[in-house]
């Protein structure tokens, strides 16, 4: 190798060494969003309940009113993303987030925790919708690369989930079900931490234009991509939010349930690595069935039996979730022009918006009429296997030097 080529070699190492910092960077925005003020609430769910005298509709309808706040926010970024871009939102959001999880400690009323959640939906989904927009444009024209980015920026949760599981039940164990209000400042706490990090990621990269008019592109051959991603929306949030619930009815303890919680999260971390490859490798939409599928029988598992070994097969497989919209976004990246991946991914998540409202409450429902929770887990199971059959059927391929649709 010669001195040019060395002196070529340096630059574009420190170029791809800066690029994946700058994800990982923006990784911590989505341990705040959907760590912090949306999965952490697993976590406290049971201590609130007890403590609030909660029934499992009530429980079941503050996290629904999150879910709404999301579709919310959803709804309006399809709509303004184009003209407001990426960067600003992204930072609002994560800071709006991090203030409504803070107070949610500050207050017992169920209306104003309600519209707390509500208030922490519409922010996250902005972060969500366009920090993905962030880590896709971090390395253009560099498919792998931009997939590596990708799978950081929605793997950040996992860092989120441990981190939660490291302080949560502990404290709760500590100093009982009346401590959940110091549970939601310390996850404020955590949250502006990681809000400093991610702002200043965000800072960094070179967002895609903004479109001056309409951009039209094509729907159609994203179907099955859709179709698969709305069983995900529906199916997930069973898990998600009731697992602990389910598990403590079982008679766990706090240590078996930070355990999992652990394992949740150390499974999200290591899926970047896992499933980066595929995402750029595999056939377009076999990457989104591994992982719909991973998570449909990790989700199945505590049907079959809620003992602390099946809790960590079932955490170490169900943690791969967040490489559902990863692996979405990546299909929408290699499939549209730059200039409409927010609006895509926009319209991606209203969608799963609109369907994660119902999970939460209908489980809970279900759980109040038959006494169970695990029928509810069942019904996840079943829609994300499903979800897995249908990306199966997605026909077109983003790859480079494939053909693509042409928007």
């Amino acid at each position: 190798m010669d001195a040019t080529t060395v002196s070529e070699a340096v630059p574009e190492r420190s170029s791809a060494r800066r690029g994946l910092w700058i994800a990982l960077g923006l990784a911590l925005g989505m341990a705040v969003v959907n760590s912090y003020g949306r999965f952490a609430y697993a976590l406290v769910l049971p201590a609130m309940r007890a403590d609030l005298g909660w029934s499992y509709t009530e429980a079941g309808a503050l996290n629904t009113a999150n879910a709404v706040g999301y579709l919310i926010g959803a709804a309006v970024a399809f709509r303004s993303v184009r003209r407001l871009g990426a960067t600003m939102p992204f930072i609002a959001g994560l800071w709006v987030t991090t203030v409504s999880v803070a107070l949610v400690g500050a207050f017992t009323d169920f209306r104003i925790l309600s519209a707390l959640r509500l208030v922490a939906g519409i922010s996250g989904a902005y972060v969500f919708i366009t920090g993905s927009v962030l880590a896709a444009s971090i390395f253009p024209g560099q498919a792998a690369a931009s997939a590596r980015a990708i799978a950081i920026y929605f793997g950040g949760g996992g860092f989120g989930l441990l981190v939660t599981a490291i302080s949560i039940p502990p404290l709760l164990s500590l100093v009982g079900d009346a401590a959940w209000p110091q549970a939601w400042l310390v996850l404020g706490a955590l949250g502006a931490v990681s809000s400093v990090a991610a702002t200043l990621a965000a800072l960094r990269v070179v967002a895609p234009p903004t479109a001056t008019a309409p951009v039209p592109w094509a729907k159609s051959p994203l179907l099955a991509t859709f179709l698969a991603y709305a069983c995900f929306a529906f199916g997930y949030t069973a898990y998600m939010t009731f697992i602990v619930a389910h598990m403590r009815e079982h008679g766990a303890g706090p240590v078996a349930i930070a355990a999992m919680w652990a394992t949740l999260g150390l499974t999200t971390l290591a899926g970047p690595r896992i499933w980066s490859g595929p995402m750029t490798a595999w056939p377009p939409g076999f990457a989104l069935a591994g992982v719909l599928l991973t998570i449909g029988i990790g989700a199945a598992l505590p049907v079959i039996s809620a003992t602390s070994l099946v809790m960590l097969a079932s955490a170490a497989l169900f943690g791969t979730f967040f490489m559902t919209p990863a692996s979405v976004t990546a299909i929408i990246r290699g499939a549209l022009p730059p200039v409409v991946w927010g609006e895509a991914v926009a319209a991606f998540t209203l969608m799963f918006a609109v369907l994660q409202c119902f999970g939460p409450i209908l489980t809970g429902a279900l759980a109040d009429l038959t006494g169970n929770l695990a029928d509810g887990l069942s019904v996840s199971a079943a829609v994300l296997v499903s979800g897995a059959a249908l990306a199966l059927m997605q026909g077109l391929d983003p790859r480079p030097g494939r053909r693509s649709p042409r928007p």
